[in-house]
């Protein structure tokens, strides 16, 4: 069970820390994406793989999970000679921040209704009402 909100905010948290908080990624996954970041040029797995020294299925499976929540971008690239083989490199922050504020957005109001619901279902009056209205 995750921890309590109050805990969560008594904790110091970073701001890799985000990454795990919003998108529940992994140490793994934020060395991959910290890997793309910095490198000079976009990189295939297995250069994600050496850079994080890790197995080639592993990193994959980071790349993927990177890949699904918006953190990275796949190209393909052709060789002339047919075929073809892809390389990945991290997605705009600016667009990926914005997706966390709309994420938190998001959060925050259906928070507040079930802070509304929690009101209207547990009020006192409304309580007392309710159980003489059964008694008659």
């Amino acid at each position: 069970m995750p921890d309590s909100m109050s805990k969560q905010l008594e904790a110091d948290i970073e701001c890799e820390g985000l990454l795990e908080c919003f998108y529940g990624l992994k140490q793994l996954d934020k060395e991959c994406y910290r890997a793309l970041v910095t490198a000079d040029d976009p990189l295939t797995v297995d250069g994600v793989a050496d850079a994080v020294d890790r197995e080639r299925s592993t990193a994959y499976r980071a790349v993927q999970r990177l890949l699904e929540s918006g953190f990275i971008e796949k190209e393909q690239v052709n060789y002339d000679q047919g075929g073809y083989y892809h390389v990945y490199s991290s997605a705009d922050s600016d667009e990926i921040a914005t997706n966390m504020q709309r994420m938190l957005n998001d959060w925050y109001a259906e928070m507040g209704q079930l802070i509304g619901e929690f009101e209207r279902k547990y009020d006192r009056e409304s309580t007392d009402d309710a159980r003489s209205a059964m008694s008659r």
